[in-house]
């Protein structure tokens, strides 16, 4: 069988210092994403090893984000594939190992170096559910985290699908978030 497949007509999407009035950038393995970020003008910065599955370089991904932000870029958007990679696989164990790296490797990191930059706000989310019980994306609500080290809200008590249900935040658009994001 012979698939016949080729490009299409480039998307145009608004610029992202246009649009915001900051300067931002895309770290990602995925291509997909590194495609947006460079379409919307963010800057793409490539992490040797940075593979999309468990075996990434999270540090490494971790690292630049953090000397972006010290090269005065305002916002990256860090993208992590290996969970999402592992619930395609259906591996339990390697998709609690990705979250739990993300946690110590990326998340901590970047938060502790971000506090001593100053006040900042983060906004840690799944771009979409892939369940392991069917080993493929779904349109479920996905929970996010928005904080802002200004500031103490009452949160939720673990970062989860039922944790973020019982708040009775929903956010109907996605593309809404980078306004909450940004105050805007």
């Amino acid at each position: 069988a012979v698939w016949l497949w080729g490009q299409g007509r480039q998307a145009a999407l608004p610029s992202f210092s246009e649009q915001w009035g900051l300067k931002g950038a895309v770290i990602s393995a995925v291509d997909l994403i590194k495609g947006i970020g460079r379409l919307s003008g963010m800057e793409v910065i490539d992490v040797p090893g940075a593979t999309g599955y468990i075996d990434t370089n999270f540090s490494g991904k971790a690292e630049a984000a953090i000397r972006a932000f010290r090269e005065g870029v305002d916002l990256v958007y860090l993208h992590l594939e290996a969970p999402d990679e592992c619930g395609h696989r259906g591996e339990a164990e390697n998709k609690v190992r990705a979250i739990e790296t993300i946690d110590r490797d990326v998340l901590g990191p970047v938060l502790e170096a971000m506090a001593a930059m100053g006040d900042y706000r983060v906004l840690v989310l799944p771009d979409h559910p892939t369940p392991l019980t069917v080993r493929t994306h779904t349109a479920d609500p996905v929970p996010f985290l928005l904080y802002d080290s200004r500031s103490e809200g009452p949160g939720a008590k673990a970062f989860t699908e039922a944790a973020a249900a019982e708040t009775g935040l929903f956010v109907e658009r996605g593309d809404r978030l980078m306004g909450m994001l940004l105050e805007r």
